[in-house]
């Protein structure tokens, strides 16, 4: 395997599966531990602190709408490789990346992280940092006391890496990691 073909499998993961790339990510590049409980991704033990860690890939909004004749054309756009975007390019692409189920209360650290097409940004933010700066939002669904939102688009971007950028990574620096 290489760096660009451990890209391509993690844009190609969904949901819980990816989730767990992102915590093998962090729990090797900041040296941590299991979690305590299910309610948090991974222990810092020297700082005692619960961690928790959400990661989202940017990929560049679909100008076309599903409807029954343009459905076929929807889908062959939607391919990974056609939907990428370069971190050069984020200023001049739409893209939105939802930091979605932040349960505040659960954690004292946040790693979260963006997959781009040629690298990987890590931000790390403390839960008492987590608030209006970042357009963080407490309501994501009804009913859902104590859970939110944030989203980091070429909006919102630079503020997130100039307050919490944490490490920038290749892909062949992140293969090195996860194979050690």
């Amino acid at each position: 395997m290489d760096g660009m073909t451990l890209r391509d499998g993690i844009f190609a993961l969904r949901t819980r599966r990816f989730g767990s790339v992102g915590e093998v990510l962090v729990q090797r590049m900041a040296k941590l531990g299991k979690a305590r409980t299910q309610f948090h991704d991974l222990y810092d033990g020297v700082l005692n602190h619960r961690v928790e860690v959400k990661f989202s890939v940017v990929q560049r909004k679909s100008n076309i709408p599903i409807s029954e004749n343009t459905v076929l054309q929807a889908i062959e756009a939607a391919t990974s490789e056609k939907r990428m975007v370069q971190f050069k390019d984020w200023k001049s692409t739409e893209f939105d990346c939802n930091i979605q189920q932040v349960k505040r209360r659960e954690f004292e650290m946040l790693y979260y992280g963006l997959f781009f097409a040629d690298c990987v940004i890590v931000f790390r933010i403390a839960t008492d940092e987590i608030g209006p700066q970042i357009q963080y939002s407490d309501f994501q669904h009804k009913g859902n006391i104590g859970e939110g939102q944030f989203h980091v688009n070429r909006r919102t971007l630079q503020y997130h890496l100039d307050h919490y950028a944490y490490r920038t990574l290749q892909y062949d620096f992140l293969l090195s990691l996860l194979t050690d």
